[in-house]
Formats: C-alpha cells, sequence, structure tokens
C-alpha cells in the first residue's frame, strides 16, 4: 500500500499585516498553516528580513562587524541605503540609540529629523525602534508618528508602560504597533488585548515575544512562537494570531560566542565564521517556529539565511 503523508488542517489562520506603501509594502501572516508547511495550507508570504541601522555610530561592535557594513556606521542614511540596494533588505529598522536618557539622550526632534532623511532615502518599508525607555519613548514614536504620517511604518517598542501613547500615536497617524512582553504567551496575548480594547485593529498588530539568541534562551523564544501559533491556529484566539517579529541581530551578536577572538578562544573555529553561523542558526531556527519577520545585522547571515529559506519554501 502506498504510504499517505498525514496532515492536520485548520479552520484559523494568521492576521496580515502590512507595512509600508506601494510596490514595495511588506505583508506578513496571511498563512493557516505552521512555517512552511505548505503541504498542509496556505502561506501565502514567505518569512521577511529587516537590517539594523543605528541612528548613532556603534563602538562596540566585532571588526568581522563593522568590516562587512564598510563607512556608512556613521550615517544612518548611508547605511540604510546600502541595506537596500546592496544587501537586499526586505525592510530598514532604524535603531534610534542615540536617544537613550542614559546614553546621548538626543532630543524627539532630532530624532523624526534622521527618520525624515532616512525615508526620503529608501523605498522599501521602515521600522523604527526606541530604546525601551518608556517615558522616552512615549515623546520620541509620537514625534515620530507625526512626521511618518502616510507612510505606514511600524514603530516599537509597546510595552505595559507606554502602549497608551504608542497606539493612540499609532491610530492618530496610520502606522503598525509592535508590541513587546517578556517570554511569556500570556503577556503577549494581554497586551495585544489592552491594544484592541484602545480601538488598534488587528491587522496593525505585530507580537514582539523578546528574542533570546542561540544559547541563550533560543528554546524559550521557539516555544513561545510556536505556542503562539498553536492558540491561533489550532483554538482560533484572534489576541494570538497577529504576525511575529524576532529582534535577534542584538542578541546573536552579543553573546560570547560571536564577540569571543581567535586568541582566546583557539578551539571555538574562526571568529567571523562562528560569529556569523550564530546570526543564521537563530534567524533559521525561529523562522521554523514561525516568525514571519527577523531583524538581522550581518549581510552574509542575511544572504545565507534567505537561501535556507528559499530551499525550504520550494520544498527542496
Amino acid at each position: 500500500m502506498a504510504f499517505v503523508q498525514p496532515t492536520e488542517t485548520f479552520a484559523h489562520k494568521i492576521e496580515t499585516v502590512t507595512i509600508g506603501v506601494g510596490d514595495k509594502a511588506v505583508t506578513l501572516g496571511g498563512q493557516n498553516a505552521f512555517a512552511f508547511h505548505k503541504f498542509e495550507g496556505e502561506i501565502p508570504n514567505s518569512v521577511k528580513v529587516a537590517m539594523e541601522v543605528y541612528d548613532n555610530n556603534p563602538q562596540n561592535w566585532v571588526p568581522s562587524l563593522k568590516d562587512s557594513l564598510g563607512d556608512v556606521l556613521s550615517s544612518p542614511v548611508d547605511w540604510a541605503k546600502k541595506c537596500e540596494q546592496e544587501f537586499g533588505a526586505d525592510l530598514i529598522c532604524l535603531q534610534l540609540a542615540s536617544t537613550d536618557p542614559n546614553g546621548e539622550d538626543r532630543s524627539p526632534d532630532e530624532a523624526a529629523k534622521v527618520v525624515e532623511e532616512v525615508l526620503e532615502a529608501i523605498s522599501i518599508p521602515l521600522m523604527v525602534y526606541g530604546t525601551d525607555s518608556p517615558e522616552k519613548d512615549k515623546q520620541v514614536l509620537e514625534k515620530v508618528a507625526n512626521l511618518a504620517q502616510g507612510k505606514n511604518i511600524a514603530i516599537g517598542p509597546a510595552t505595559e508602560d507606554n502602549y497608551k501613547t504608542v497606539a493612540a500615536a499609532a491610530m492618530g497617524f496610520k502606522h503598525v504597533v509592535v508590541a513587546l512582553t517578556p517570554c511569556d504567551v500570556n503577556l503577549a496575548k494581554q497586551l495585544n488585548i489592552l491594544l484592541t480594547q484602545m480601538g488598534l485593529p488587528k491587522n496593525k498588530i505585530i507580537i514582539d515575544p523578546s528574542t533570546g539568541a542561540l544559547g541563550y534562551g533560543l528554546d524559550y523564544t521557539y516555544t513561545i512562537i510556536e505556542r503562539l501559533r498553536l492558540a491561533a491556529l489550532q483554538q482560533g484566539d484572534e489576541m494570538t494570531a497577529m504576525p511575529v517579529l524576532c529582534n535577534l541581530g542584538v542578541e546573536a551578536w552579543k553573546s560570547k560566542e560571536s564577540k569571543v577572538s581567535n586568541e582566546q578562544e583557539p578551539s571555538w573555529g574562526e571568529s567571523k565564521t562562528r560569529a556569523i553561523s550564530w546570526e543564521i542558526m537563530t534567524a533559521f531556527s525561529l523562522a521554523v517556529a514561525g516568525a514571519d519577520l527577523v531583524i538581522m545585522r550581518h549581510p552574509e547571515s542575511v544572504s545565507k539565511f534567505r537561501e535556507a529559506v528559499k530551499h525550504l519554501d520550494s520544498g527542496l
């Protein structure tokens, strides 16, 4: 008797969320099956890649990472353009690190000017992240949302401490919200409930469940994403059915496996290869778990990750 592959189908699906406008807009979600399970349902939108751009020149990055990006680290505009034109990013994730009140503490006006310049320089969608400082992010993200009206950008993180201001700004100027919670399904669901109770549509919310890199909490993030998908697809829970984002670049590159030099740990292998592999494995694992969008850092990691996803998408 011929083998018949068992399948499981679902009556529910993940919400679709679109970032950006025009031909380059990116749509996440829409699937009614688990990641890459095209034999069980429809997956209209594959996992997308956003590349990080910082509004200040990162000083503590390892040489191999700095060298891969060239001379653009001091210019967020040139950096964003390079990510789009040379590295093929689907989106730009602009990290407004300079607004951190414990750092440079730049003003909301200064941050908005950088956002405006980056928006003018790129044609792909933009995401804008604050520093997870609730009071400062309220001011910065409200200013950014106003300036970017009509561009349908994604702003975040919206947390338990600042979600009202961030959601109000997103609704007022028609943007998408990234909802960040610690690694816990119930907390993620609760924040989505609070956001929708304010009037933010479900198709304007992306879940950021907090990301741990390979070896540093990846297993927690992986299982949280799986449980979100099970609740949405099996149980029809609308408050867990938003697309999932994993901000993994920052986590992968701060692990000791990515930072330790060849001289410090010669048995670990060549440091550049090791670090890039760490980011690729983190991204690929989370994509298999069900992430719809990954935020990455190294262009070679992005290239190799895309290649792996392409093979899975084609069923090879």
